[in-house]
């Protein structure tokens, strides 16, 4: 389905420099991009390329909505990293965002993103294919890397492939982590990069091998899989030798300088 794009574009904005690469190419494709923000890691750079940021608290559910409302959103893109651990801290919620916890019947990803899109069509915003500004951000098939796997290493990636499909299915996480042909960890609210450094530990002496990939049914408004630099120095720190994605489903974060960074430590990037 085709849309009509809006001038006025608006992101939602966690973690990470997936957030800033939006918003730099909307701008230079001539949109506005105003930019809620939930992170402090990356507020210098999304102010290079928005009209506006405002900061928010991760339950400011009620103030959130009333700036969407004030800046007159009609379309909205979330990109980066909240993670849901945040609920274990006891953050400081509003009315609205301890109604949505109260009435959801479960606190997976695709529930509360699914509540959240709801919440937003009842104010008139749409919200956007998250590749929609970033397209060419999309992994391609193949060998990235100039080191290649082993024949083993590609056994991990197939059987890996397999099993993270399937806890995708299940809306449980997106990465696996693989040593001949066993299953070291599995991903789950920790995220991927702690994923990796319990993989990695268990598989002893390297050569771990993770896998990442979309849900079986990814809905692209929300939850793409992505990776980048950060996620390549946790495998190297730990261990791990080889990073397999999904070809045509995955992010990838300055890649340029992740093959760079893998091919001087000997590691593998391929998209199958």
């Amino acid at each position: 389905m085709s849309i009509t794009l809006e001038n006025k574009q608006c992101l939602m904005a966690g973690d990470g420099m997936l957030p800033v690469k939006m918003a730099q190419a909307a701008k230079e494709n001539g949109f506005e991009v105003i930019a809620i923000s939930l992170s402090s890691d990356n507020y210098k750079d999304l102010t290079k390329y928005c009209s506006k940021v405002l900061s928010f608290g991760f339950g400011q559910a009620d103030s959130i909505k009333q700036a969407l409302i004030d800046e007159n959103i009609k379309q909205l893109t979330f990109l980066g990293k909240v993670s849901k651990t945040m609920l274990l801290k006891r953050p400081k919620l509003e009315p609205m965002a301890i109604e949505f916890l109260k009435e959801a019947p479960k606190l997976n990803d695709d529930a509360i993103m699914l509540k959240i899109v709801s919440l937003m069509e009842e104010i008139g915003i749409t919200i956007l294919d998250q590749t929609i500004f970033i397209k060419s951000l999309m992994v391609q098939k193949g060998v990235m890397t100039k080191t290649q796997p082993t024949e083993n290493q590609m056994q991990d990636v197939e059987y890996g492939y397999k099993i993270a499909k399937e806890m995708g299915n299940l809306d449980i996480g997106q990465s696996v982590v693989m040593k001949n042909k066993m299953i070291m960890a599995v991903e789950a609210i920790e995220g991927t990069d702690k994923c990796i450094k319990r993989g990695a530990k268990l598989a002893r002496h390297g050569g771990a091998v993770v896998v990442k990939v979309a849900k079986p049914k990814q809905d692209k408004r929300f939850d793409i899989p992505t990776v980048g630099l950060k996620t390549l120095r946790v495998m190297k720190y730990y261990g791990a030798s080889v990073l397999a994605l999904e070809a045509g489903e995955t992010i990838i974060v300055n890649q340029e300088a992740m093959v760079k960074y893998a091919d001087k430590n000997n590691m593998v990037i391929l998209a199958v």
